[in-house]
């Protein structure tokens, strides 16, 4: 099987399981393949939890949880060094933490302070950890799914800027449709019935390799100088001091950083490759647009009031930013 046969029946394994989420389910792929973190963010009871769960289980990658909440410690995530006994002889030896997995499930992640926060951002930016002076690497399957609540504010705190901007994508998700919800009915009942019964799902998960193959041939795509431009000119047009559009001049306080021109340029290069191309388009840039900007902008007094919302930022980038032909 190839890396993209791959790709493709891991989407149909998450899919079948996530019913509803077909866009989710795609860009949560895109940034897989585009070596990236994601945020999830929808009201409580649309499956961020278990997506991250079914997309371990149908990858073969390890899966560790770690529940966020006021009280959790950096060395909560990261791990310690331990003191061991060897005979008459002791050593510190370093204890990994739970982010010392593949997926990693950061649940309601805005619940932890920022001290806590400020431990993934080495983890979530370098791909690895230092304890105690010593460096230590993440796996090379390294992703963090990390999830929000919107609605609830009580007992939670504000992400930092910085580790906003080392997720590539933030996914919003939304209700599914009458029809989807009774598929996702009878689904339940029927991983009920195997529960009880005791049976399982033989089909055999992804091997994680394929993944690392796939980047390998994502990251040879061909990308034109007039794609390079055009994903450099839509976030030069979300830059207050720079764009020459008087809304977003009035609304928008920091635009996107050169962090999100590399992103942007990743997840439409693994958008393209999952399509079976083998260049990139307009198309595969405008299709990743949203979840990989609208957790980069910062709106200033005005644009909270008016309750602004990223998405109308960029449907106004992508209207007005020419498009390479």
């Amino acid at each position: 099987m190839s890396p993209w046969q791959a790709m493709n029946a891991l989407r149909e394994k998450v899919n079948s399981q996530i019913l509803g989420q077909s866009e989710l389910v795609d860009q949560l792929i895109v940034a897989l393949l585009a070596n990236g973190h994601v945020l999830l963010e929808s009201q409580p009871g649309l499956a961020k939890t278990r997506t991250a769960k079914t997309l371990a289980q149908a990858l073969d990658a390890t899966m560790k949880r770690i529940q966020f909440t006021p009280d959790l410690l950096p060395s909560d995530l990261t791990g310690s060094e331990v003191l061991h006994h060897d005979g008459q002889h002791q050593s510190f030896r370093f204890e990994p933490g739970p982010l010392f997995g593949n997926l990693i499930l950061a649940d309601e992640i805005n619940r932890a302070p920022a001290k806590v926060q400020a431990a993934l951002l080495e983890a979530m930016e370098e791909r690895q950890i230092t304890v105690a002076g010593h460096t230590h690497t993440m796996p090379s399957l390294f992703m963090v799914l990390a999830t929000q609540n919107p609605i609830e504010q009580e007992g939670t705190y504000l992400l930092p800027e910085a580790q906003m901007d080392r997720f590539l994508m933030k996914i919003t998700l939304s209700y599914p449709s009458h029809e989807q919800e009774c598929e996702v009915l009878r689904l339940v009942r029927g991983e009920e019935i195997a529960s009880d019964t005791g049976g399982s799902d033989n089909q055999q998960p992804i091997a994680s390799e394929s993944v690392l193959q796939a980047r390998k041939e994502i990251s040879e795509l061909f990308v034109s100088p007039a794609i390079d431009s055009y994903v450099v000119d839509l976030v030069h047009a979300t830059r207050p001091e720079v764009t020459s559009d008087e809304t977003i001049r009035n609304w928008v306080e920091t635009g996107v950083s050169p962090r999100g021109v590399i992103a942007l340029d990743r997840a439409a290069r693994a958008h393209a490759w999952l399509a079976g191309q083998d260049h990139v388009t307009p198309d595969n840039v405008r299709a990743v647009c949203h979840p990989v900007l609208r957790h980069r902008l910062r709106f200033n007094y005005e644009a909270i009031a008016n309750e602004v919302q990223a998405d109308q930022i960029i449907d106004r980038l992508l209207d007005r930013v020419s498009i390479p032909t």
